[in-house]
């Protein structure tokens, strides 16, 4: 078995478990360093800060990619740094930006845990690397979807959620969806093989997004810095606040979740950017 399991408790009576995800913070070593006109390390800096008055009761956080701009080792430590102060766990997956040696490194040193397979009562959550090496659209190798395979022959009855960086389905922009995961049809026959609740959730789009296709959940969330204008053919910017996303995985198969954000105008980018 190619799964690397680690437990996930709750700390809530009810057996939910309460998880947090933050994505594409694109730090660089320069902690001045911006995107698109987005200083990246105070914006995320300014979301840690809310999510340490918002994370009580929190099991786990998931940290699914695109966490440096530049694959410094240095990005990764204020990342670290960050994460520090937060009191769960976190667990993380790489994006297309990212430096994957480096990021393990720097992560695995500093003691952030690299299992990719997390075993609740009730859920299991399994973190898949959709990296394609010098792409910027994602492909799940066959040692990850067999990932997906051992996951659900070995716990049929545990509801699952899918993490990973690219998105499965087509969000609603051109430009964005044409770097998508590239194989999300084969990530689509093994969790239809699966008779309990299935979620997929991914970063990479800087957006939110909740939609069902083929009894399957599909999220996405916002970034810490710059965010896209959802439907949107053309690149482009929006006005929205950089943020993360909550979400109660409840015993029953339920999944409730919430975005949230900074205050509107907090980092506003340069709306004059016509690429990324």
């Amino acid at each position: 078995m190619t799964l690397s399991t680690l437990p996930l408790g709750t700390q809530a009576a009810s057996g939910t478990i309460e998880l947090s995800q933050i994505t594409d913070t694109h730090l660089f070593a320069d902690t001045e360093g911006d995107l698109l006109g987005v200083p990246t390390w105070h914006s995320c800096r300014a979301v840690v800060n809310a999510m340490k008055e918002e994370l009580a009761g929190c099991d786990a956080i998931l940290a699914t990619g695109d966490l440096s701009q530049d694959q410094s080792p240095a990005s990764y430590r204020h990342f670290v740094s960050m994460m520090a102060e937060l009191t769960p766990p976190v667990f993380w997956l790489p994006g297309n930006h990212d430096e994957a040696p480096v990021m393990q490194a720097e992560l695995d040193g500093a003691g952030i845990h690299q299992a990719k397979h997390l075993l609740g009562e009730h859920w299991q959550v399994l973190l898949l690397d959709s990296q394609a090496q010098g792409e910027t659209c994602g492909r799940l190798s066959e040692q990850q979807l067999v990932m997906v395979d051992e996951a659900v022959a070995a716990y049929p009855h545990h509801h699952l959620l899918v993490a990973v960086h690219h998105q499965a389905v087509p969000v609603g922009c051109a430009w964005l969806d044409q770097h998508n995961l590239r194989n999300a049809d084969e990530l689509a026959v093994r969790l239809n093989q699966h008779n309990a609740t299935r979620v997929v959730l991914c970063g990479h789009v800087h957006q939110g997004f909740d939609e069902v296709q083929n009894g399957i959940r599909y999220l996405a969330s916002p970034s810490t810095c710059i965010q896209f204008k959802p439907l949107s053919d053309d690149f482009a910017l929006d006005h929205t606040a950089p943020g993360w996303r909550q979400l109660s995985l409840h015993p029953d198969g339920r999944l409730s979740t919430r975005v949230w954000r900074l205050p509107p105008d907090a980092f506003v980018p340069d709306f004059s950017a016509r690429g990324y």
